[in-house]
């Protein structure tokens, strides 16, 4: 029997890829584990493991090919047997509309592993079970879904029959569900002859060409988007139009902190580590987090999703894009082991080398350009986190203590808030706990 491998979706965001390299060729015989092939995604180039044993039958599609959808088979294997059937619990994302979910051929298919399993914490396909399960609803038609996404179904009252599944196969999975609304009709009504298309029904707005915007054809030349660049300015654009954001703004002063830094990289000289200021302001706003939980906090169409660690992620910018590797549970851990863990995962992350759940999830962000001399700007909410901090430079400024004039190292920084989870006051009440933090960094360890 043949099983054909098809392109997995190694992260949430991710659409289409590229088949970097082989590991294999025509002729070779796999087992389960096997590295079969390495993946270049819009986050971080991956190893992709067989499932299951068998004689490659045919590399499908070359090494080095771009744009390889998700789910597209890319070789085939002879194997026996049904278990190959059976896909793995993965974090497979919506496909774009351009790409529908590929049927199952007259050949059964398989899903390819990747080496790094996504932690089920990120896991749109949750934990426990998420095979294919045919069913059929009272129409008779016959529905391919996960057992988890049927739960959800069943507790949010969303008609199967009215969903696309996005999973192999066509399969609905649990980000279709979430995705749909309670009582989703199974086929959406037309609306009445003469009745205008709600607005959001009606077509994307249409971007012109540069020529239609009177730069002249050979002025410029094109740098092809790749598949980070892509994903960054869809979910960008999708944040900064549906979130709605408010900035708060605040000088500190580190003139203490910068001393008491010092202090500590003395002390840690002898194991090698060394502390930066952005490591210090991981701290403060983890044990902020701490102090203030309403920060942090997400948004869900269920309810305000109220987070038990500060999972901090930071903001590393790479060649073609950005991706924030995260610091998990930075209030429970030590300056040396943030120092640790942020330098590695930087190191990895501009190396493309970084594991889905080490980038994905996050309840709170923290971007600094405060290296590049930026004074202040403010970022936009890294979805689904409430908040987002965007620190600027320490700067010699004059400031006022009492009626004297005095220099003072100060430090700007502007706390982006989604309104619908951080209020005004919550945000506020957050920046007071972090300019403690920062002006008075031994209460820190207090």
């Amino acid at each position: 029997m043949s099983i054909d491998v098809l392109m997995p979706a190694l992260s949430p965001t991710m659409e289409e890829g590229t088949l970097a390299k082989w590991h294999v060729k025509k002729g070779d015989t796999v087992k389960s584990g096997d590295v079969i092939a390495e993946i270049e995604t819009d986050k971080a180039t991956m190893e992709v493991e067989a499932v299951d044993e068998g004689t490659v039958e045919d590399i499908l599609v070359a090494e080095g090919s771009e744009g390889v959808k998700v789910n597209t088979p890319i070789a085939r294997l002879s194997g026996e047997g049904e278990a190959a059937l059976a896909p793995k619990p993965a974090a497979t994302p919506p496909q774009s509309s351009a790409s529908p979910p590929t049927a199952p051929p007259a050949g059964e298919q398989l899903e390819a592993k990747p080496a790094a399993t996504p932690a089920p914490s990120s896991s749109p396909a949750g934990v426990g079970g998420d095979s294919s399960v045919a069913r059929r609803d009272g129409g008779g038609l016959r529905i391919l879904v996960s057992p988890l996404a049927r739960r959800i179904a069943e507790q949010k009252g969303v008609d199967l029959g009215g969903l696309t599944g996005s999973g192999p196969h066509g399969r609905i999975i649990k980000a279709d569900v979430d995705a749909a609304q309670p009582g989703q009709a199974r086929t959406p009504a037309a609306a009445p002859a003469g009745q205008p298309v709600p607005a959001s029904a009606a077509a994307p707005r249409q971007i012109l060409s540069l020529e239609q915007m009177g730069i002249a054809s050979g002025s410029y030349d094109l740098v092809p988007l790749d598949g980070m660049r892509r994903t960054v300015a869809r979910r960008l654009t999708d944040s900064f139009r549906d979130v709605p954001h408010f900035p708060l703004t605040i000088d500190l002063e580190i003139d203490t902190l910068l001393a008491a830094r010092s202090k500590i990289n003395a002390l840690l000289e002898p194991t090698g580590v060394k502390v930066s200021v952005n490591d210090l302001v991981i701290k403060a706003a983890a044990i902020a987090l701490r102090q203030v939980p309403e920060a942090n906090a997400s948004y869900t169409p269920e309810g305000i999703a109220m987070h038990h660690h500060a999972d901090v992620a930071m903001a590393v910018a790479i060649d073609g894009g950005l991706i924030t590797p995260i610091i998990r549970s930075a209030e429970t851990k030590g300056l040396a082991q943030i120092a640790t863990e942020a330098k590695d995962l930087a190191a990895r992350a501009r190396s493309r080398k970084l594991k889905p759940e080490e980038f994905q999830g996050g309840t709170f962000s923290v971007s600094n350009l405060g290296m590049f001399g930026i004074k202040a700007f403010a970022s936009i909410i890294n979805e689904p986190q409430g908040a987002i901090l965007s620190v600027g430079a320490g700067e010699k400024r004059p400031v006022v203590r009492g009626d004297q004039l005095a220099v003072a190292t100060v430090m700007t920084v502007t706390l982006t808030c989604d309104h619908r989870v951080v209020d005004g006051a919550v945000g506020a009440r957050w920046l007071t706990a972090f300019r403690a933090l920062i002006e008075d960094p031994i209460t820190m360890i207090v």
